[in-house]
C-alpha cells in the first residue's frame, strides 16, 4: 500500500486526520537526509532524524545546566521541528560558505510547503516553533541552538575528527561558527572551547 492510499484512507475518516498522517509520512524522509557528522563509533554518517532525536535527548539530559528561564519541554519541541525543512533544502554543511548564501530562502520555502501539509492552526503552530528557533530571540531558543551547535562537536571529537580533517577545517572556523553557544549556555561554551583545544592537539583541527 503506497503513501497516497494510506492518506486517502485517513482522509475518509476525517480530513484533518488525513492531513496529519500525510505530514507524518512526509517527515519520514528526514531519515534519508545525511549529515556530515559521523556517529561516535565513526562507523557511518548520521542522518537528520537521528540528529533531531539526539538533540531532544540532550535538552532533557542537560536541563540542569540551562538557565532558569529556559522551558525544557518547549526547547525539545523546537529541536524536533527545526530541521524538518532539510527534507527539501538539504543539510547545508556548517563551513560551506556558498551553500549558506541561499540557505535561509531555501529553508523558508521548505517550511511553507512542509508545514502547509498540516491542518489550519496546527501548521501555524509548528511554523511558529521553526521561526522561533531561527530567530533565537528567547532564552529557550538560544539554549536549543546551543545544543544544536554542541552536538556535532561532541560527535566529531569522539569519532576522531574525520569530518573536520576531510574538509581541512581550522580551529578559527570552528570557534567562529560555534560562538553562539555562549549565549545559550555558558557551560556548553566552556566545553566547546576545551573540545577545540583538544582537537588541535590531536591533529583533528588545523591550528589557524
Amino acid at each position: 500500500m503506497n503513501q497516497d492510499r494510506v492518506v486517502a484512507i485517513a482522509r475518509s475518516v476525517d480530513k484533518d486526520f488525513g492531513q496529519r498522517i500525510s505530514f507524518l509520512l512526509e517527515i519520514d524522509k528526514l531519515k534519508g537526509v545525511i549529515r556530515r557528522s559521523r556517529l561516535v563509533d565513526a562507523s557511518r554518517l548520521e542522518n537528520v532524524a537521528e540528529h533531531s532525536w539526539h538533540l531532544a535527548m540532550m535538552v532533557m539530559t542537560l536541563a540542569p545546566h540551562a538557565d532558569p528561564e529556559v522551558d525544557v519541554v518547549h526547547a525539545m519541541k523546537l529541536l524536533l521541528v527545526h530541521d524538518i525543512v532539510e527534507i527539501d533544502a538539504g543539510d547545508t554543511f556548517a563551513y560551506d560558505v556558498k551553500g549558506h548564501e541561499d540557505k535561509a530562502q531555501r529553508e523558508a520555502d521548505a517550511a511553507d510547503r512542509i508545514f502547509g501539509l498540516l491542518p489550519s492552526g496546527q501548521d501555524a503552530e509548528l511554523r511558529a516553533l521553526w521561526d522561533e528557533y531561527e530567530q533565537r530571540a528567547t532564552p529557550t531558543a538560544r539554549f536549543a541552538y546551543a545544543c544544536d551547535r554542541l552536538q556535532p562537536m561532541l560527535l566529531n571529537i569522539s569519532s576522531g575528527g574525520e569530518s573536520w580533517r576531510e574538509h581541512g577545517i581550522q580551529q578559527s572556523q570552528v570557534r567562529a561558527y560555534n560562538q553562539p553557544i555562549e549565549q545559550g549556555a555558558a557551560e556548553f561554551w566552556q566545553l566547546a572551547q576545551g573540545i577545540i583545544q583538544e582537537a588541535v592537539r590531536a591533529g583533528q583541527l588545523g591550528g589557524n
